[in-house]
This record gives structure tokens, sequence and C-alpha cells, in this order.
């Protein structure tokens, strides 16, 4: 499992941040979305295997459409204001000393 931040915005792989759904979606609403992004990232794969172009175009939007309603991508779900730290590296955020300690255990 790869560890999350402890404010629940972020988790980590391979030291890099990547933004967690908002966790205010109902649990129907974020299963909803989860099953259109599962469809939009088989369409991209089916798009690349029939090298169709205009089709891997649509497919993309579509998993991007349905990151930007969970909240990985797009606005912040979050309502205090502080920095999106998505994609970068952990060491180069707030949470570098978070991650230290996490990884000296």
């Amino acid at each position: 499992m790869n560890p999350t931040t402890p404010d629940g915005r972020y988790f980590v792989v391979k030291e890099q941040l990547w933004r967690c759904s908002n966790p205010y979606l109902s649990e129907d609403v974020r299963q909803q979305l989860v099953d259109e992004l599962m469809a939009a990232r088989r369409a991209v794969r089916n798009a690349k295997a029939g090298a169709d172009d205009a089709a891997l175009k649509t497919a993309r939007a579509g998993v991007n459409k349905a990151k930007v309603a969970l909240g990985e991508r797009g606005e912040v779900w979050w309502t205090d204001g502080a920095e999106d730290f998505n994609r970068r590296k952990v060491k180069n955020t707030p949470y570098a000393q978070w991650y230290e300690r996490l990884e000296a255990q």
C-alpha cells in the first residue's frame, strides 16, 4: 500500500505525490466516477491497440474528465487555501520531513 500524507491529500508513489480523490464525495458518486474512469482507461488501451488517434484523443479526454470529477486533477478539493503539490517530488514539499521519518521506520 502506498503511504498517504497525514492530511489525506496525497499518496506517495516512487517518492512523488499524487492527489487523492475527494473524500467528501458520496460512495455512490465516487464509485460511478471510478467506473467512468476505468471505462475511459480501457478506451485508451483499445484506441492505442487500434492506432486510432481520434479515439485516443476522446478516450484521454474521458480519463481527464473523470479524474477532475474525482478531485485528482483540476481545482483542489480542500478549502483552506493550501498550495497543491500534486505530481511533485515529496522531498521538495512541506511533506519532506514526514516522508523522511516514514522511510526511516
